[in-house]
């Protein structure tokens, strides 16, 4: 029997990466190790999201890495993890500020990607996937395919095995994707988007739109609670 290919996965809880994990495990045929971090986000309650994820397609390798000292090095830079910033709830936004919101947390996917393919390196798996999604409303810079393309391009220096980063669904709207996770049986039950992280998603904020969105686009009931 051929032995299957090998790729380290950003495991974040939400909806992108749950269905990048079903996708690239039950479709692409990898053999998956997750990565989930503690970046001292709001939305603690993705972890177990993930947590619950990785165990349900029995991953036979899934770290939590603690970077939770990211939160303090980034304060005041990010509603997602400074406490003392409000998340907005996507109609308080304009045009602007959409092209790179108050969620955004500096150079967050650098950080991580690049972990993941110390990590990848370490192993000996050439392969790094992420969940970057082409985002109905707004934008991170580090969901692209211009940095995307410029981060491989750094990583192709290595003189021995170099690291690639792959994002399935860069050029995938969130419907497209959530399509692509019912066929594959995702339980979107246990996934995370609000940036707000509450015990009920608020349903306002950008990602909280953009989930319920895709869902309505679909014609199909989103399993979580709302406020």
């Amino acid at each position: 029997m051929k032995k299957k290919e090998q790729a380290v996965l950003l495991l974040s809880g939400g909806m992108d990466s749950v269905t990048l994990l079903h996708y690239a495990g039950k479709r692409l045929g990898l053999s998956l190790c997750a990565l989930t971090f503690d970046y001292g986000q709001k939305h603690r309650r993705e972890l177990q999201a993930a947590a619950w994820q990785a165990a349900a397609v029995q991953l036979p390798l899934h770290r939590v890495v603690d970077l939770s000292f990211f939160a303090t090095l980034t304060s005041g830079a990010s509603a997602l993890t400074d406490p003392a910033l409000t998340v907005p709830d996507l109609a308080q936004l304009d045009a602007e500020t959409l092209t790179q919101p108050p969620t955004y947390v500096p150079n967050r996917n650098m950080i991580l990607l690049s972990i993941a393919a110390a990590f990848a390196e370490s192993l000996g798996v050439d392969r790094v996937l992420y969940g970057a999604q082409c985002q109905d409303d707004y934008g991170y810079w580090d969901c692209t395919r211009p940095f995307l393309d410029r981060l491989n391009a750094v990583l192709a220096l290595n003189r021995r095995r170099a690291v690639t980063v792959q994002a399935p669904f860069i050029g995938k709207r969130k419907a497209d994707e959530l399509r692509l996770g019912l066929e594959l049986g995702v339980d979107y039950a246990h996934t995370w988007t609000c940036y707000r992280g509450e015990t009920k998603a608020c349903g306002t904020c950008p990602a909280c739109i953009e989930r319920l969105r895709a869902f309505t686009e679909l014609g199909t009931p989103d399993p979580l609670a709302y406020c």
